[in-house]
């Protein structure tokens, strides 16, 4: 079964042979590979927190650094391989740049919004580090989509391939979504069971019968 002609004709304008691509599409693998490693290691050793003299708090404000820095270098690494790649004719139209722009006002919109909501520790796995939130988030965006961040970057990914009318970043945009879904399955669970450990405490302390309630 042959592939689609317009999808054919796009891998046709993907250099496979630009080392930047594939050191774009590792940086996009590791990230959420290392931030889940790092979170998870935490959560059941504390070694952050030690190594900040027991500050969950400091501890965690390390890590949103260290993986808002990581983010950083994906994206340049993302930009640098768009650069060395060749550019679709159908992608540099005025229908195209608005879908783009679109496409990075909304994923953008998602991620700062999303983020707000949170906070920093919110957004940074502070519940790894014992800083739980009170209640369930569920305004704007988390009202769409409950990983509005994963989404909208994802969106923003696309944005920028369309932007710059390259085939390859929109291939590199699948790669960025099939890690984010594959993390989503690790992340959401977890969390689920952090929170429903808490509940359990709070119920035991107050005597009352344990409700399970819907993640964060």
């Amino acid at each position: 079964m042959s592939l689609p002609a317009s999808l054919s004709e796009l891998l046709e304008f993907v250099d496979f042979n630009q080392r930047s691509f594939y050191v774009s599409a590792a940086s996009i693998a590791f990230n959420p590979t290392f931030w889940n490693i790092v979170a998870r290691r935490e959560y059941r050793t504390r070694f952050l927190t030690r190594a900040f003299g027991g500050n969950s708090q400091r501890a965690c404000y390390a890590l949103a650094i260290t993986i808002f820095s990581l983010g950083l270098l994906r994206d340049f690494l993302y930009e640098r391989a768009l650069r060395d790649q060749p550019s679709h004719p159908a992608l540099e139209g005025p229908l195209a740049q608005y879908a783009a722009y679109a496409l990075l006002g909304v994923g953008n919109l998602f991620v700062i919004s999303s983020t707000w909501r949170l906070g920093i520790t919110g957004t940074f796995l502070g519940d790894y580090f014992g800083i739980l939130m009170d209640d369930i988030v569920t305004g704007f965006p988390f009202n769409i989509t409950n990983a509005p961040m994963y989404y909208g970057s994802t969106m923003s990914f696309l944005g920028s391939a369309i932007l710059y009318g390259k085939p390859a970043g929109i291939l590199l945009t699948l790669h960025v979504l099939i890690v984010y879904l594959v993390a989503i399955q690790f992340e959401n669970p977890f969390t689920a069971s952090i929170y429903a450990k808490r509940d359990k405490e709070r119920a035991k302390a107050d005597g009352k019968p344990y409700e399970s309630k819907k993640e964060l």
